[in-house]
C-alpha cells in the first residue's frame, strides 16, 4: 500500500469521468485541485459530502480549485449520482482500481464487526505544481469544504 505523505508529488493519475471522456492531472497542471475518493455512490455518507461540496462548489471555484470526485462506481452510476444530486464537478469510475493504488486509499476495512476491502475516505489538496499541500483523513462529510478552505487559508497566510 502506497502511503503518501504532505509534500509528496502528487501521483499523475487518469482515468474516465461520468462521461467517458479520459480525465488525468496532467489536464490540471496549474490548477489547484481537490481530489476526493469515497466509498460508494448514494450512500448516506458519501451523498452528505458531494452535496457540501455541490452547495459551496461556488466558493471553492472562486478560489480556483477544481473538484475532482473518485470512486470505483461505474461511468454510469456516476452519472446518475450527479444527475439526482445536480452535482457540478467531474466524478472519475476507477473500477481498475488503478487512482485508489496510486493514492493508497484502497484497503481493509471493517464495519460491524465484518472485514472487507474498500476506500478510505480521504481527499488529497493538490497545488498548482502537483505536490501535495494536505491530506485529509476522514473527512467530516458534511463540513467537508470548511476543512478544505480552513487548510489552504493557512497555507496562504
Amino acid at each position: 500500500m502506497v502511503n503518501l505523505k504532505e509534500g509528496d508529488k502528487a501521483p499523475v493519475f487518469k482515468g474516465k469521468d461520468q462521461h467517458g471522456k479520459t480525465v488525468s492531472l496532467t489536464d490540471l497542471k496549474g490548477k489547484r485541485v481537490v481530489l476526493y475518493f469515497y466509498p460508494k455512490d448514494m450512500t448516506p455518507g458519501c451523498t452528505a459530502q458531494a452535496c457540501n461540496l455541490r452547495d459551496n462548489y461556488s466558493a471553492l471555484t472562486k478560489k480556483g480549485y477544481e473538484v475532482i470526485g473518485v470512486s470505483t462506481d461505474s461511468e454510469q452510476s456516476h452519472l446518475k449520482f450527479i444527475e439526482k444530486y445536480e452535482l457540478p464537478f467531474t466524478l472519475l469510475a476507477d473500477d481498475d482500481h488503478q487512482i485508489v493504488n496510486q493514492y493508497g486509499v484502497w484497503g481493509e476495512k471493517q464495519m460491524m464487526g465484518r472485514k472487507y476491502d474498500g476506500i478510505h475516505r480521504t481527499t488529497f489538496l493538490i497545488n498548482e505544481k502537483g505536490v501535495i499541500d494536505h491530506i485529509i483523513k476522514k473527512p467530516d462529510t458534511k463540513n467537508h469544504t470548511e476543512e478544505i478552505l480552513e487548510l489552504w487559508s493557512r497555507k496562504e497566510a
